[in-house]
């Protein structure tokens, strides 16, 4: 192996490169390996092994994995395109992990889960959206004002009823109840539970509006329950008359419960919510705020196996069994319910946002708005409005730099923006066209700096670097062990025959094997049937065993069988006098004659193929290791090797 000290004048470099962060370890057919590189897989190895393995040891077999990777690039199977797209999938895929901050889901998480823990009850009052930020500014300022009316005492109901576009106000005025994790928009949600009781938060944006959320009290939260329920509708438009009519009738059928009556044939008899009465009455689980209030309080105040006494809501009348509760869920328990909600929600972007906000800093991206605007502006009253023209003959053609990253080395135009926009808008002032261009300024420098940050990022991050390498070097170190080792082997008869008859003594048998093929028959008639056949026929017939399966079909069964003696149960019984197998649809089984033998040692590679390909594999390998370390050059850098820190 040509693997020597550096010379003088190497190990002052290599001194020198160890003071880097990452300096080289050493070098296989001209090519460097790190020290992180071999550190990673260097303890990798270490945690997947019961016995420790020294460094040394180590050494040598990383070696010999670098120098097997080496003929493969030679070999070029790393510009194949088999290789190309299977070795880009994977690297699209890991690189997902490395586009987000994944701390930020950990947090989003505990913090989901913390509120999961309790309630929060609160007044609500919700305004539109704004048709653009002039608008949207407006209205936000009149619910600051609405907000401190409410402060000074002015009645909630009263502004909720007045201002509010929320359509349950006319029923609760304003007014939520208890309300519990989940049932709202995340930043709805968030602003409910981190408001003080007694305060009112500060307005809040949704895709549904602008709202005030006021909390009036906390408790914990009680879980949920599980209840069969019977309901007796009120008619349309019922009057008090009406109304005693249906009491009348739940309460008839509460003394027959209350008498033994079973609660779910009851239920699909007589309860007139179709959606249950088919499952005797039962409900799906649920929590708070998800039942009309007289609904939910008297299930959560019964106990279990308990039937409620028939009551009032604003659909009929009721009755209530609860069967089941169950208090909240632990955080393992509730895991991939939150993962889901985060997933479906603007919470799922931010762990990217956070990543990107990172990005930005490392890659000192630079962007003035307010600068950029101002232009914008300038260009359009110079031309006149926005039009297609302007996107087509100023925008399309501008100099202007929007944006810097990479420490200023790359600086992006205004012109790109030319196919992000749509030169068919119209707008009421240049200055509000100017906003829309400069909107989709972020977008594409988002992309831009995100790309620019994934093609940089097997240089910048050192445990992607060793990832990528470890699975790209994998990939390589397979094909060629298949085409230099495991299928040369197995292609190669000749030489595992020769193989085989050089070593012959490697090869015996403890227990005699049996070769042939054995029948079994539904019955004794058609085994006796068959074996007259093969008598006509005549046991060395090269057809005997096709005009056997056509003759017969399912009613026998032949198996080409190898197999020592002890096991197969069925070779067992009918070569070598064992006990019967149990087999109901064959019960009957005999040797074909002519068609079997039974020897005591191998007589040819094929009798041991397995054991035979296995053994001629690692001469191959053998040879072909000796032939690498011969063919390329190594060197290793000692003084950097005492810098190695298992863990």
């Amino acid at each position: 192996m040509k693997i020597k000290l550096l010379t003088c004048a190497i190990i002052v470099t290599a001194c020198l490169a160890a003071l880097a962060k990452d300096p080289v370890l050493m070098k296989i057919n001209g090519k460097n390996v790190t020290l992180s590189e071999f550190e990673y897989l260097y303890n990798k190895n270490g945690q997947q092994q019961v016995q420790k393995e020294s460094l040394d040891d180590y050494v040598n077999r990383f070696v010999n994995y670098k120098l097997k990777v080496a003929d493969a690039e030679a070999a070029r199977i790393d510009t194949s395109a088999a290789f190309q797209a299977e070795f880009n999938g994977y690297k699209a895929d890991i690189v997902k992990n490395y586009l987000v901050d994944t701390t930020v889901n950990v947090r989003l998480e505990h913090e989901a889960y913390d509120r999961m823990k309790s309630n929060v009850d609160v007044d609500h009052i919700m305004l539109p959206r704004g048709r653009d930020k002039a608008e949207d500014d407006a209205i936000v300022a009149r619910l600051d004002s609405i907000k401190r009316c409410a402060e000074n005492g002015e009645d909630w109901g009263e502004l909720a009823k007045k201002f509010s576009i929320d359509p349950s106000v006319k029923n609760n005025n304003g007014h939520y109840g208890y309300i519990a994790a989940g049932m709202f928009p995340y930043k709805w949600e968030y602003a409910a539970f981190s408001t003080p009781v007694g305060k009112i938060s500060n307005p809040v944006a949704t895709d549904f509006g602008n709202h005030l959320i006021r909390v009036n009290a906390r408790r914990d939260d009680p879980g949920q329950v599980l209840v069969e329920h019977i309901l007796l509708l009120f008619p349309r438009g019922a009057n008090d008359s009406a109304k005693a009519v249906v009491k009348t009738r739940i309460d008839s059928i509460y003394t027959a419960l209350k008498n033994g009556a079973d609660f779910e044939k009851t239920a699909r008899a007589l309860s007139q919510d179709r959606g249950t009465a088919k499952n005797g009455g039962k409900l799906p689980w649920f929590g708070v705020n998800r039942m009309v209030p007289q609904f939910e309080k008297t299930a959560f105040a019964l106990n279990d196996g308990e039937i409620s006494k028939p009551f009032e809501t604003a659909y009929g009348y009721h009755i209530v069994k609860k069967l089941e509760h169950k208090g909240v869920p632990t955080f393992d328990e509730a895991k991939k319910t939150i993962d889901a909600m985060i997933q479906q929600d603007e919470r799922s972007t931010m762990a990217r946002d956070a990543k990107l906000e990172q990005v930005e800093k490392q890659y000192k991206f630079n962007y003035d708005g307010a600068a950029f605007r101002k232009y914008l502006t300038n260009e359009l009253n110079k031309h006149g409005h926005y039009d297609s023209t302007f996107v087509a003959s100023v925008l399309a053609k501008s100099k202007y730099p929007i944006f810097s990253y990479a420490d200023g080395k790359k600086k992006v135009l205004a012109s790109v923006l030319a196919s992000k926009v749509n030169p068919k808008a119209q707008f009421v002032s240049n200055a509000a066209a100017a906003g829309y261009i400069d909107s989709q300024v972020k977008p594409y420098a988002d992309n831009e700096i995100f790309q620019y940050y994934i093609d940089n990022l097997i240089n910048d991050n050192q445990s992607y670097r060793n990832l990528l390498n470890e699975y790209r070097d994998g990939m390589l170190l397979f094909e060629i062990s298949n085409r230099k080792v495991w299928q040369a082997a197995s292609n190669d008869t000749t030489g595992l025959k020769n193989y085989f008859e050089a070593n012959r003594s490697k090869y015996t048998w403890d227990k005699p094997h049996f070769r042939g093929i054995i029948v079994s028959a539904q019955n004794d008639s058609v085994a006796n049937a068959v074996k007259a056949d093969i008598a006509m026929l005549g046991e060395k017939n090269d057809t005997l065993t096709e005009a056997l399966h056509h003759k017969y079909g399912q009613k026998i069964r032949m198996q080409r069988m190898f197999f020592a003696q002890g096991e197969n149960e069925l070779v067992d019984y009918v070569v070598f006098h064992g006990p019967a197998p149990a087999d109901k649809k064959y019960p009957v089984s005999f040797l074909l004659p002519g068609q079997g033998e039974v020897y005591s040692q191998p007589r040819d590679v094929a009798d041991v193929k397995g054991q035979v390909t296995s053994d001629y594999q690692d001469v191959l390998e053998n040879q072909w290791e000796k032939g690498l370390k011969a063919k390329y050059k190594v060197e290793i850098n000692k003084a950097v090797l005492k810098q190695v820190k298992p863990l």
